[in-house]
């Protein structure tokens, strides 16, 4: 149920921060010249804030999902080990009765 709450409070910080730089966005209406290596271009300010935030977002949730993935298959790996040991370690005990002690 924790896990839900800080996800559910995660997507609401993001989606108001990607509003609050459109807003940001809309109020600046100027344009705004980008320098790539080979070329330039001339972009409305509220798309470039749009497209750049938008991007750092996929690409933070791509590297976040990819650790995710690996910490998942990680500890499904461990489990297994867990349980084969468990197991392993039930057939291995011995029960002695007790009168048959020394």
């Amino acid at each position: 149920m924790e896990n839900s709450v800080r996800s559910f409070i995660i997507v609401v910080l993001v989606g108001l921060m990607f509003v609050l730089a459109l807003l940001f966005g809309a109020k600046n209406e100027q344009v705004v010249t980008l320098s790539y290596f080979i070329a330039e271009g001339q972009y409305r300010l509220p798309m470039v804030l749009a497209v750049v935030f938008f991007s750092g977002f996929i690409i933070s949730w791509i590297f976040a999902s990819y650790h995710i993935v690996k910490l998942k298959l990680a500890l499904r790996k461990s489990n297994k080990a867990l349980k084969k040991f468990a197991a392993a370690d039930a057939i291995s005990v011995v029960v002695t009765p007790k009168d048959q002690a020394a």
